[in-house]
């Protein structure tokens, strides 16, 4: 299995993922490793990526959770992944490949890029990463403002993966963890 954290940069995404991955004993690939150069300088820059940008980004996520698949590696991937046509690249077998969103408010976040040192993505870019997100209609939804032991507990509870809490919850219809 192959689980894809997705959300806007500050959301949480390689914190929880590399939590999740440790708990697990499973493999942790950040998605940020694998921009070409001239993606990273275009954010660094504060210049947002466009589809043509991304798609090579994508496609070689998509070559890495292929070769997990492959491999039966089991692997947690933490990338943006903020349209739906670009989570339909990523996931070539949805039994295999899990979606989980990390959701946030712009305030949470906001605050936390304003927090994050030396890392490329400037706090600037993120009303352009929130005009593009598609908030996804399948997959896990959790609220990125909960611990992230809270938040680790609670994917782990959701996919089956031997969650060690039983205390956690699944929330009511509509809502979101």
């Amino acid at each position: 299995m192959v689980i894809i954290l997705m959300g806007v940069s500050g959301v949480g995404k390689t914190a929880i993922g590399q939590l999740l991955a440790q708990e697990l004993g499973w493999r942790f690939y950040e998605g940020d490793d694998f921009h070409p150069q001239a993606n990273i300088d275009k954010m660094r820059q504060g210049i947002p990526l466009t589809d043509d940008d991304r798609w090579p980004w994508l496609h070689a996520l998509r070559a890495r959770i292929e070769t997990c698949l492959r491999q039966r590696e089991a692997a947690v991937l933490a990338c943006s992944a903020l349209k739906q046509v670009y989570r339909e690249r990523l996931i070539a077998d949805e039994a295999e490949v899990r979606l989980v969103y990390l959701k946030g408010s712009y305030a949470l976040i906001h605050e936390r890029l304003a927090q994050r040192q030396g890392h490329f993505m400037p706090q600037e870019l993120l009303a352009s990463q929130l005009a593009t997100l598609e908030e996804p209609d399948r997959g896990i939804t959790v609220e990125a403002g909960h611990p992230p032991a809270t938040i680790v507990a609670y994917i782990r509870q959701q996919l089956g993966l031997g969650d060690r809490s039983s205390s956690i919850k699944p929330p009511s219809a509509g809502t979101v963890m």
